[in-house]
């Protein structure tokens, strides 16, 4: 019997940056501690969180009658107007923006700048395509698959720039380029996919199509864990979900050969071990 563990598992460079502030300020900070919004889509980290007595933000509104705190913006980074709302008095600003989606933001600020209209690939509800689309100053489109391409509505000689979510599925925003490139528009093509993504699909997949069952492990509401599901499951069809060890069930694992597990990057380590510790004592 075979365990594969995902050597690209677990919390990614930005998400781990994210998480170590809020504990710092848990720890030196005497005034009281808020994330705006999730500081991860990950249910065990926010819970703990709460216990320590970080409470979450979830709208502009509730930042209005905040005075004497500490507010910490969380990976996913936000808009324009969550900034002009913190930045005031009273307020201690504590950006955890993960660098990449930094970067998305002000390459969409660039492209504005110069009269081009901003595509984004990505999905229009997820948080951080929330926040980039308030960089583009209006000239935004989000498209998440090949039929939202031809939904566009795009002025005649009006020049585009595609980014993407840093979590977006590398395969299906080479579709959307081929796909608008065949439509002749002036085009300018930006791969803001961040490199862990990449290589945590890329391997989740090689995995997946080598083994018997393949174990995904995340938050339900974290975009990339879902995305490598998604991967995983075309590979191997005996691929399952898995939030927290509780949900994994041994009779899955039953009389295979072989395991595979990866996980999404916002998945602490404690949760990726005790689910390996379950499989390997199952075989």
């Amino acid at each position: 019997m075979e365990v594969i563990l995902a050597k690209n598992a677990g919390f990614c460079f930005g998400v781990q940056r994210a998480v170590d502030q809020v504990y710092e300020q848990i720890a030196k900070s005497e005034k009281r501690v808020y994330t705006y919004g999730p500081i991860v889509h990950n249910d065990e980290v926010v819970d703990d969180l709460k216990q320590k007595g970080v409470e979450v933000i979830s709208s502009p509104e509730e930042l209005k009658d905040l005075h004497e705190v500490v507010v910490i913006i969380r990976a996913h980074g936000v808009g324009r107007e969550v900034y002009n709302l913190l930045n005031r008095e009273g307020i201690i600003l504590i950006d955890a923006t993960c660098p990449f989606v930094k970067k998305i933001h002000r390459i969409v600020q660039e492209q504005q700048k110069l009269g081009r209209r901003v595509i984004i690939a990505g999905n229009a509800r997820h948080p951080e395509v929330q926040g980039i689309c308030s960089w583009g100053g209006g000239k935004v489109t989000v498209v998440e698959n090949l039929s939202d391409v031809d939904q566009m509505t795009i002025a005649d000689g009006e020049k585009l720039s595609l980014v993407a979510q840093t979590t977006f599925n590398y395969n299906k925003f080479q579709e959307l380029v081929e796909k608008i490139a065949k439509k002749g528009y002036d085009i300018n093509v930006i791969n803001t996919i961040c490199n862990a993504t990449q290589e945590r699909q890329v391997e989740a997949k090689r995995i997946a199509s080598s083994v018997d069952v393949m174990l995904v492990i995340g938050g339900r509401h974290s975009s990339n864990s879902q995305k490598l599901y998604e991967i995983c499951q075309r590979e191997c069809k005996n691929t399952y979900f898995i939030q927290t060890p509780g949900d994994f069930n041994p009779e899955c694992v039953n009389s295979v050969r072989s395991v595979g597990i990866t996980a999404g990057a916002s998945t602490p380590k404690q949760i990726i071990e005790e689910v390996h510790t379950s499989v390997r004592i199952k075989f």
